[in-house]
């Protein structure tokens, strides 16, 4: 837990609630905290590594080569699969092969300052999570500051165009290669950013199980499965979409260590599931392993 990316308070967290929960349910579970962008001594005996390391050195592929490195089984998907998923473009190519409708997209390369893509859109970094450097763009007085928000996040400069999805917010964990249940994010005026995700109370998350929704929420969940499959996860990710009113669902992209609270996404999906946190935990580590 912990490290050196943006997501390190929201990592300590998750990092926290996961010891607290092995420990729980028996699991000599210690906790380690990362200062700097490499895996060193582990301690003594550790049998495995719950990954509980967001963004960064966490989720583009570098812990899981470093721990594979050390011949040390971890939770998630593998080094190649994580190496993808972080990089969104590279995610959007994976998905677009494989025929998972994603919103039309682009890149902007360093010095690059145009779109193809009609306003409004959502401009965002290719490589950072946890809505850091992501805006929406409505007028063309916003888009300026926005590709320089979403710059200065990537490591390479780049900036991310996405046609913007007017609808509904929903996301689909997958555990094992099976879709948990659909969580629906209802956030004020539509818009998912930085503090409707971290500030409590402002965002709600709903579960779209009406008779109503049924047939697109099972669609989404072969999506999401579908999606995990192309990027070639194991273990556990996150699917996030946009719902069109009248129209079909889009992937956005795939979370390969999402937030780890009880309260976050995965975890509150797996309890409607009927898998309370602390057996989510315990499921996850026992699935673990290392290579690609």
């Amino acid at each position: 837990m912990g490290g050196t990316s943006s997501e390190r308070e929201v990592s300590l967290r998750s990092g926290a609630a996961v010891v607290a929960a092995l420990n729980a349910e028996g699991v000599e579970a210690v906790p380690v905290v990362l200062a700097r962008d490499r895996v060193g001594a582990l301690p003594e005996g550790a049998e495995a590594v719950f990954l509980a390391l967001h963004g960064g050195y966490g989720e583009d592929g570098g812990v899981q080569a470093d721990l594979d490195a050390l011949g040390v089984p971890y939770t998630g998907p593998g080094a190649a699969a994580c190496r993808v998923a972080m990089d969104k473009a590279a995610a959007k190519r994976v998905l677009d092969a494989a025929g998972i409708p994603t919103p039309p997209w682009e890149v902007l390369a360093r010095g690059e300052g145009e779109t193809r893509l009609p306003l409004p859109v959502v401009v965002k970094p290719p490589r950072d999570g946890s809505s850091v450097g992501i805006s929406k763009v409505c007028g063309a007085a916003q888009w300026a500051a926005a590709v320089a928000a979403a710059r200065e996040v990537d490591a390479l400069g780049e900036a991310l165009v996405e046609a913007y999805v007017p609808g509904r917010e929903w996301t689909v964990g997958v555990l094992g290669g099976e879709a948990l249940p659909v969580v629906e994010v209802c956030a004020p005026g539509g818009w998912y950013g930085f503090a409707e995700k971290y500030t409590p109370g402002v965002t709600q998350y709903l579960f779209p199980d009406s008779a109503a929704d049924a047939a697109l929420a099972a669609h989404c969940q072969g999506l999401a499965v579908a999606a995990f499959r192309a990027v070639g996860c194991r273990g556990m990710a996150r699917v996030d979409f946009r719902v069109a009113p009248g129209g079909g669902p889009f992937v956005l992209e795939l979370n390969t260590t999402p937030g780890f609270t009880e309260t976050s996404l995965l975890p509150k999906a797996a309890a409607r599931a009927g898998v309370p946190f602390g057996a989510l935990c315990v499921r996850l580590l026992a699935m673990a392993a290392y290579g690609d």
